[in-house]
Order: structure tokens, then C-alpha cells, then sequence
């Protein structure tokens, strides 16, 4: 007697016992999986890159931000759409251990390429700073998810706003609003429990004051604009 279970099980980490969920989940939830779309971490890479250049050097610095996103956001989505066309994985998201692992190393391999370009041509420190805090995130959430499916959405989310905050102000905190909306997506359509969520939301918020408070405020990037 076949007593397989109708639901598909897609635990959100993979040490975990495994959990029967509907096997339409994202249909289930379209409100989430639209959020977690829309607010996919490339979507806060671009946003905060080009509000960190246009701070520095006003239009100029709009161009060196497109540096940023290109090999911060652009090169990896490349990598990441190409995974998907081959059959390697099944979204953006990369949920399985091993190809995430892959998908992070690329991805810093590439951010490290932006953090000596930039410098290269006399760019903006506060770029900088924010390409380095990329990297570092990065390199911290490979590391636990070794062991740990961490929220990559989360950690990018605080990560950018937690910077928006140290170059135009406390007001800028209002981002966390909907960082909190995209972890409630990413519990909702089972890929993360709670615990990685908040976890990925601690690890962005404090990576981004440690790597890049200093630098972005010696910078003067910090201060209010003179117009």
C-alpha cells in the first residue's frame, strides 16, 4: 500500500525534520510571494547603492552606483538566471545548501571584482565602504549556511537600510517597516522559519554598523548636502 503523503515536503532548513506543505504554497500565497519578488535583496543592492552615490557625488556618483549594481546585483542575477535555464536550481531564491554555497561564492567573487575597480578610479569611499559591508555580509552568511539556513532577503534588507540610515539620518529607519514585511513572506511561503529571519535581520543590521559606519562617515558622506 503506497502510503506516500499527497503534500510536497520543502523544509525550510534542510537539518531539519522534513514539513508537509502544500505543494502550491507560492499560489497560496501570492501577496507573499510577490513581496519576497519584488523585495528580492538585488532590489535593496540597487536602491541602496544609488541613494549611497547620489549622496556622494551627486549625478556623478549615480554613475559609479551602476558600477556597484553591475557587480554587486547585475553579474550575479546573470549567474543566478542561468542556474535556473539549466536546470540547476528552481528560483531565485536557491533554497538547496550546496547550490546556495555556489550562488554566495560567485556572488563575493564578483563583489570583491567592484571593490577593486572602484578604488581603481578614484570612486566614491562611501561606495566603497557599501561594497565592502557586500562582501562581508556575504562571506558571514556563507559561513552559517554551512550549518544554517540563514535569510540572505533579511540580512540584505537591514543590511541596506541600516546604511541608508548612517548617511541620511534616523528617519531612514522607517525602511525596517517593510524589511519586517519580507520576513513575514519568507515565513509565510515556508523557505525560512522564524529563528532565520531574525537571525538574518541581526547579522545585515550589525555587519553594516561595524564594516561601514566609519568609513562612510570619514568619507563626509554622512553630512548634510550643501546645495
Amino acid at each position: 500500500m503506497n502510503t506516500t503523503p499527497t503534500t510536497a515536503v520543502r523544509p525550510a532548513d534542510t537539518d531539519a525534520a522534513p514539513i508537509p506543505l502544500p505543494a502550491d504554497l507560492h499560489q497560496a500565497h501570492p501577496a507573499a510571494h510577490a513581496i519576497s519578488e519584488w523585495l528580492h535583496p538585488k532590489t535593496w543592492i540597487v536602491l541602496v547603492s544609488l541613494l549611497t552615490g547620489r549622496h556622494a557625488q551627486h549625478y556623478a556618483g549615480l554613475g559609479w552606483s551602476l558600477i556597484t549594481i553591475l557587480f554587486a546585483a547585475v553579474i550575479p542575477m546573470i549567474f543566478i538566471d542561468s542556474g535556473i535555464r539549466r536546470g540547476r536550481w528552481d528560483d531565485r531564491n536557491v533554497g538547496a545548501r550546496n547550490a546556495r554555497l555556489l550562488v554566495m561564492a560567485v556572488i563575493i567573487t564578483s563583489v570583491l571584482i567592484g571593490i577593486v575597480v572602484t578604488p581603481l578610479f578614484d570612486g566614491p569611499t562611501s561606495l566603497i565602504a557599501l561594497t565592502v559591508t557586500m562582501m562581508a555580509t556575504l562571506a558571514f552568511l556563507a559561513l552559517i549556511t554551512i550549518s544554517w539556513k540563514i535569510s540572505v532577503h533579511q540580512a540584505v534588507s537591514a543590511g541596506a537600510v541600516d546604511i541608508a540610515a548612517v548617511i541620511y539620518g534616523p528617519w531612514m529607519l522607517l525602511g525596517f517597516i517593510p524589511v519586517v514585511v519580507v520576513g513575514w513572506s519568507r515565513i509565510a511561503l515556508g523557505d525560512h522559519t522564524p529563528a532565520q529571519v531574525a537571525a538574518g535581520t541581526i547579522a545585515g543590521a550589525v555587519v553594516a554598523q561595524c564594516v561601514c559606519r566609519r568609513p562612510v562617515e570619514q568619507s563626509g558622506c554622512s553630512t548634510p548636502e550643501e546645495t
